[in-house]
Formats: C-alpha cells, sequence, structure tokens
C-alpha cells in the first residue's frame, strides 16, 4: 500500500482533515527548524526544545518522521548515543547531561533497525556499531539482574522515564523493582537484535537472541502477572512479591506480545476500557483513577499519575490491534488524534478528563503519533511492527526540502 497524502477519515470532515494536515506540516516545520542540533559530528534530532536527547524518545519520533521518508536521524543518534559508550556496555538515557546511573531505555536496537529496514542497508551496523548494540543489551541483563531470574530492575521511577511513579517502582538509585514495562521492552529489544542479526547474516545470534526473548516472555508471564487481580504488576527483588498499582506498565505484554489471549481480554475488558481506572473522557490514563493517589494537574511537567501520553497510548493501541481488539483500538485511536488536534500546539502529556495540553509546547516530540495512528489501523501497516518490510509515506509533506 502506499499513501499519496497523509489522511484522516472522512467521517471526521474535510475541515477536520485540513486543519489535521496544516497542523502536522507545523509539526515537521519546527522539527526541521528548532529540533536538529550539530552534535557529536552529526545532525541529530530531538523533540525538546532544550535540545536535551532521550532515549525512547528517540525511538517514538523516529516513528513519526519515518512516515515522511526520513530515516537519517536513526543512524545518526544511535551511533552518536553509542559513542558515549563505557567499557561496561552502559550508555546513559540522555545525551547533553549524561545520567550516570540511569541506562538507555531499551529502544536503541529497534530505532537501528527501523533506520536500517527504511534504508535496506544494514552496512553501517557492521562491526563496531553491532559489537555496541550487543554490549548496551548485555548490560541490562548482566548488571540489572541481582537475583538472576532473568528479570530485570529499575534503578527507580525516573529512569524509567515515568518519572513521579515512585510509588511503583521507588525513587532514583533504590535499584529494586522488576519493571513489567522494562522487561517487555526488553523482549522486543532481543526481537529486534534477532532481525538485525538475522539481515547480517549473523545466524547463530539471531538464533540465541529469538531463544533469549521467548524465555523472557514465558518469565513474564509467570513472574507479574496476579490472577486475583487480572493484571501485570512490578515485582521486588528485594521481597519476591508483586507490588500491586495499577498503572499503565501493566498493558506493556500487549506491545510485546508476551500475553496469552485469555490474560490479554481480561486486561482489556476489566481494567483498559474500565472509565473508573483507565479508560477516562481521553484515554489511556497512566495511573488508574482508582488509586489513592492519581491525580490530574493543571500545569506542571511530567505528570505520569494520571495524564494521558500519546507514546504509551501508541504501544497500548498496537496491542490492541495485534491481540484484535479492533473497535477499542480504532476509539482510542480516534480519541487520541481528537487530543492532538484540539490544541493550537502539539503538547508535550494530556489532562485525561478534560483533554487540556499540559507539560511542554509547542512540543514536536512523540505526541506527535498521535496523527498516524488512524492512518496505521485504516492501512493495516506498523513502522514499528519489528518485521515489517515495507515502509510507506504521506508524500503529501514535500519532505525532500531536507
Amino acid at each position: 500500500m502506499d499513501i499519496r497524502s497523509y489522511t484522516v477519515p472522512d467521517a471526521l470532515g474535510r475541515d477536520t482533515r485540513d486543519l489535521a494536515a496544516g497542523k502536522v506540516q507545523a509539526i515537521l516545520d519546527d522539527i526541521r527548524h528548532r529540533g536538529i542540533f550539530y552534535i557529536g559530528r552529526r545532525d541529530c534530532v530531538t523533540g525538546y526544545g532544550d535540545t536535551e536527547f532521550y532515549d525512547w524518545d528517540l525511538y517514538f519520533e523516529m516513528l513519526f518522521l519515518s512516515y515522511f521518508g526520513v530515516s537519517e536521524y536513526c543512524l545518526n543518534n544511535v551511533e552518536t548515543f553509542l559513542d558515549t559508550q563505557l567499557p561496561t556496555g552502559f550508555v546513559s538515557r540522555t545525551l547533553r547531561e549524561p545520567r550516570p546511573r540511569q541506562h538507555f531505555k531499551p529502544f536503541l536496537a529497534q530505532t537501528a533497525l527501523l533506520g536500517s529496514r527504511q534504508n535496506r542497508d544494514f552496512r553501517w551496523l557492521c562491526g563496531k556499531y553491532y559489537e555496541r548494540l550487543q554490549k548496551y543489551l548485555d548490560y541490562w541483563f548482566w548488571y540489572r539482574d541481582a537475583d538472576k531470574n532473568g528479570l530485570c530492575y529499575w534503578d527507580g521511577s525516573d529512569e524509567s522515564g515515568m518519572d513521579n511513579q515512585a510509588r511503583r517502582l521507588g525513587h532514583m538509585d533504590i535499584c529494586e523493582y522488576e519493571g513489567v514495562d522494562l522487561n517487555c521492552y526488553l523482549a522486543r529489544e532481543l526481537d529486534a537484535m534477532a532481525q538485525i542479526a538475522g539481515e547480517m547474516g549473523l545466524h547463530q545470534d539471531e538464533e540465541a537472541y529469538r531463544r533469549h526473548s521467548a524465555r523472557l516472555k514465558a518469565l513474564i508471564e509467570a513472574a507479574f502477572w496476579n490472577e486475583k487481580d487480572g493484571f501485570y504488576y512490578d515485582r521486588s527483588e528485594k521481597t519476591g512479591q508483586l507490588n500491586p498499582v495499577l498503572s499503565v506498565a501493566g498493558f506493556m505484554p500487549l506491545w510485546c506480545g508476551a500475553a496469552s489471549p485469555e490474560r490479554a481480554d481480561r486486561l482489556i475488558r476489566e481494567h483498559l476500557t474500565n472509565p473508573d481506572e483507565f479508560w477516562l473522557s481521553y484515554p489511556v490514563a497512566t495511573w488508574s483513577k482508582s488509586e489513592p493517589d492519581y491525580y490530574q494537574m493543571k500545569r506542571d511537567m511530567c505528570n505520569w499519575m494520571g495524564a494521558t501520553w500519546i507514546p504509551t497510548n501508541y504501544m497500548v493501541f498496537r496491542g490492541l490491534v495485534d491481540y484484535g481488539y479492533t473497535d477499542v483500538a480504532r476509539s482510542l485511536a480516534e480519541k487520541t488524534f481528537e487530543l492532538v488536534v484540539s490544541q493550537p500546539h502539539l503538547c508535550e502529556f494530556y489532562n485525561g478528563e478534560t483533554g487540556t495540553g499540559q507539560g511542554r509546547a509547542p512540543f514536536w516530540g512523540w505526541s506527535s503519533l498521535g496523527y498516524v495512528m488512524l492512518a496505521e489501523l485504516l492501512g493495516g501497516f506498523s513502522h514499528s511492527d519489528l518485521d515489517a518490510r515495507e515502509f510507506h509515506t504521506f508524500d503529501g509533506f514535500h519532505f525532500s526540502r531536507w
């Protein structure tokens, strides 16, 4: 399928479609003029006005740009981060002001795969950068699995990117909680490394990564599921007990394909679409409304205890599609589109009850994915599919100006 222009459903009306097209063009212009900086001998892209570069932000920003034929920053940013790698394999999750205990979240291999598939060229990874990807991934399993049960832990909530979910993961440097989200990201990262190894003809590595991913997905199912509650919780390495907090992280087994169909059904019916928990007027809440410390702020930075964030919406959305819950996926995509198109500028996150934009604005980072979810659903494709071989572009935006 070849998409010749950016489109949204006819049911939304021509005026809304035209409005969306104009807003997408404005985002692209912001990225072009305000989001590219020369660093580490390369032009790199960031969604933040303060010129900092972040780990998982990069992956979602690259997904958005991939729909406009832009792939060079997959390579440039990945190389720039990997050039900072320590002998242990550690790569800070931030670039300009490194955080010495916060490792790059498991999205580097997925970003490298995205760019390589777009370019149909994996040669840039041969030798140094492939080996650095291996070391970065090994760091998680060697240094972040103290009880050696195969599951890795976060340093604390800040490292997870869900900054203020300390009741779920502890404060900075606590190094206690095996994150259900972390291990789901790692499973996808192992799948991405298997794809990269296969493309490079390294078939022993490919098989090893596939086996590791399968083991990890089985561990996710065995360790994090609470049958009584029908939900996936994080686990304390110190006590071996689950931490029963209802967070959007509990839906990540849908994103990596670890959840059984039966568990996925409970997760979606009992929790995701529950208006008293996650399905607010503008879902998906990052912290269940039933939690005692749930809140929606009028204005603040980085609220993950109730606010709606587009990247987590995107991951939940892809899980819904993969598990066959198309109607719920469409509803989520439409609600997310409504969030991003209704504001004067793209915002960092949104109030899930009112739809008000919050955090940084204008924000040309990962919230841009709110404009592509419907197109993915209606077109039956996704660049985040780790098996994707064909890439589709919205040609109506003349991104060749780059």
